[in-house]
């Protein structure tokens, strides 16, 4: 039975003041699946953002039926976001993305492709094979970045060459297998994700991207973020 491809996927999507980018996703995603014939279903996890997200998910799920769009709210740390919106998936596929349009929400079709041509337990993307790349980012982050992947790889030697990026598509009961063992927070979870997959000998297949940084806003990798991804990261290392 591992061998089937995405029949359902569901599409978690965290926000916290997305009320301009999330009909915009919304609406992409599903020309997306419609356009590639899979059934998809979002899931839309806010953390109780003051902007009027809620609303917007509220109409959204009006105008598309709450079979495909599922409203949550929940107000935790970072990082549980996740664990909440997997109780209400019902696909065999689960896709996490950022609600900020970095991600292409196109990579849902090529991560769906990709699958099916290996099996893959997991699908990520990555900014460092390839024609992958990242487009408007200044060059201390861009060193930020590849430093943090170099780092990660020399420690761990997670056999996938972007562990940093937040769009990802798992089969569910391998994401549900990594969310009981994982312990991070915000950046690191990412990170740790993919590190824990191969322990558990899960296969990770690879798909160049370009990233596209943030629409609207800042990016979210501060100063206090770099040292809590090192903290985590020296964790990891120690107890992996």
């Amino acid at each position: 039975a591992m061998a089937r491809g995405p029949e359902r996927v569901s599409v978690l999507l965290p926000t916290y003041n997305e009320r301009d980018n999330l009909p915009l996703v919304v609406w992409l995603l599903q020309r997306t699946f419609t356009d590639s014939g899979i059934d998809f279903e979002i899931i839309i996890v806010d953390d109780g953002s003051p902007d009027g997200t809620q609303e917007v998910a509220r109409q959204l799920e009006k105008i598309y039926g709450s079979d495909k769009i599922v409203r949550q709210l929940f107000l935790f740390p970072s990082g549980t976001a996740y664990i909440h919106g997997m109780k209400y998936a019902t696909g065999n596929f689960i896709v996490i993305m950022d609600a900020d349009l970095s991600h292409h929400v196109r990579l849902c079709f090529v991560y769906s492709g990709k699958q099916k041509e290996g099996n893959f337990d997991i699908v990520s993307g990555t900014r460092y094979k390839g024609n992958g790349g990242v487009y408007g980012w200044d060059l201390k982050r861009k060193l930020i970045s590849r430093g943090a992947n170099f780092l990660t790889q020399v420690l761990l030697r997670p056999g996938a060459s972007d562990l940093t990026g937040s769009f990802r598509l798992y089969r569910k009961e391998v994401l549900e297998k990594l969310m009981e063992k994982c312990v991070s927070k915000g950046y690191v979870f990412q990170m740790e994700m993919i590190v824990r997959a191969r322990q558990l000998g899960f296969t990770i297949g690879e798909v160049p991207i370009s990233f596209v940084d943030r629409v609207y806003g800042e990016s979210k990798l501060g100063g206090n973020e770099i040292v809590s991804f090192l903290k985590g990261l020296l964790t990891l290392f120690a107890t992996t």
